[in-house]
């Protein structure tokens, strides 16, 4: 515990739905929700303005649109999530060499370790230079809180919600935490809060008067006593800089179970090559590949496979992760499928599997026979696929040809209806619809957010015809 509030926490408010109002002007003030659009989505952020009328996060989307039918619900765009995200991180990189981020939207920071601050005034000095630095570059906004320890400071950035500042002085933590419910304290989930409070405990002012034997008691040794201390304000738990990621993982919930076992096989696939692209982003590779599988009856199963080196080859991840599909029971349907890569390095062996692949393959084809060796050199071409209607989800990124850029409102019947306008659009785009199959329309990346104080776009996007401005 330190005697100066040199710890900061920071937290972006409704990120991922304040992302989407900073990208699109028509719906700035308006209640926006993120999330998974099928009927077994849940929601995964919802604006301020949609907050007001009951949607949270976690919360099934059926019951959003009936709390807020009038929302935009949109999916989630992480390529901007992240992008924006990096600006961030990027701007706490700057206060202080240990920055621990704890999701892409928070992060703890060790203002003493980068001479930021040493006191309370200096420390709300650079909470407050943070929140307006943000603002101006992402033109998104975050709460701060400051204390002596991770466990307040947090608390103090929920008080401070939305687009504010809280600290707390040293000494006053006790009091500030006695009347709190038992589940603000970390480590206290539903099953623990049910447990404390039907021994009498529902305040953490209850759990520092029970003392740290009853607590060793009721939730024993380790649980109790951690607890205990942070019930009175004591937690030494250190910002650390490094959270070297244990897994690369992406997985899909379909809004009807899957019975096809090509289909199946298919959005496996298409997993692996997402998964890999992930690896990819984070500069990593990996040595053991799972697959997870979440039956009709919520039975979930994993299989997983350890190859001999790490790799970040997308064929090597798909077809170990086909061969593990093989193993895994799909009668009946399934709801839920996952890929992830485990085992994580930072260098590749994709040669020594390309090689072992090769080698079993000619041993497995040419029987030791020359002329089916030969033969299987020189493959047949590939059928062509079959094509695939285009899917629009709403609020993805399009362009086209006539009218630039734009987003996608919804689609259905055959049509796609786009509104096109960019960040820096001064008023709301005009809207238009297109058939699903459109040549001029194509999905696009996200455009880059505009910060507060800058009204141009970046010099290095071209204006778009005046038509994506009307």
């Amino acid at each position: 515990m330190r005697s100066a509030p040199t710890i900061l926490h920071l937290d972006m408010d409704a990120f991922f739905a304040a992302a989407e109002q900073a990208a699109k002007p028509s719906l700035r003030g308006k209640p926006v929700v993120v999330g998974g659009l099928g009927p077994r989505g849940v929601v995964a952020t919802a604006s301020y303005e949609a907050r007001r009328f009951g949607v949270h996060s976690a919360m099934p989307m059926a019951q959003a649109r009936r709390l807020c039918p009038n929302a935009a619900y949109l999916v989630p765009r992480f390529s901007l999530y992240r992008s924006v995200s990096n600006q961030v991180m990027e701007l706490l990189g700057r206060l202080s060499p240990l920055v621990e981020p704890l999701s892409l939207d928070e992060a703890f920071v060790d203002l003493e370790a980068g001479g930021a601050a040493s006191d309370a005034r200096s420390a709300r000095e650079a909470g407050e230079r943070l929140r307006r630095d943000i603002l101006a570059v992402t033109g998104l906004t975050g709460s701060v809180g400051l204390a002596g320890s991770k466990m307040l400071a947090k608390i103090a950035s929920e008080q401070a919600k939305p687009d504010g500042l809280v600290l707390i002085e040293p000494g006053t933590e006790r009091d500030l935490l006695g009347p709190m419910p038992v589940r603000t304290l970390p480590g206290v989930g539903p099953a623990t809060g049910e447990h404390l409070r039907r021994a009498g405990m529902t305040t953490v002012a209850d759990l520092a008067e029970a003392g740290e034997d009853e607590l060793v008691r009721l939730l024993g040794k380790s649980h109790g006593s951690a607890l205990f201390r942070m019930a009175t304000g004591h937690d030494d738990r250190p910002v650390v800089a490094e959270r070297d990621a244990k897994s690369v993982s992406v997985e899909d919930t379909f809004d009807v179970d899957l019975h096809d076992r090509v289909r199946i096989r298919v959005e496996v696939e298409r997993l692996a090559e997402r998964c890999v692209q992930r690896l990819r982003g984070s500069r990593h590779s990996g040595r053991t590949i799972v697959l997870k599988v979440r039956r009709f009856d919520f039975s979930t199963l994993t299989r997983s496979e350890t190859l001999r080196g790490p790799t970040d080859d997308p064929a090597v991840v798909r077809e170990a992760a086909g061969r593990l599909l093989e193993s895994v029971d799909t009668t009946g349907g399934v709801r839920l499928l996952g890929v992830g890569v485990t085992g994580l390095a930072d260098y590749t062996q994709e040669d020594l599997f390309a090689q072992a692949a090769a080698g079993e393959k000619s041993a497995g084809e040419g029987h030791g026979s020359p002329e089916r060796a030969h033969a299987a050199e020189e493959p047949e071409p590939p059928e062509p696929e079959p094509a695939v209607e285009r899917r629009w989800s709403a609020g993805h990124d399009v362009r086209h040809e006539r009218y630039g850029a734009g987003w996608v409102q919804g689609s259905g019947l055959g049509r796609v209806t786009v509104r096109f306008e960019e960040p820096w659009s001064a008023v709301p785009g005009r809207v238009r619809t297109f058939l699903v199959d459109d040549p001029e329309l194509e999905p696009s990346e996200p455009l880059p957010l505009v910060g507060r104080d800058r009204e141009q776009p970046p010099d290095e996007s071209p204006p778009d015809p005046p038509s994506s401005r009307e």
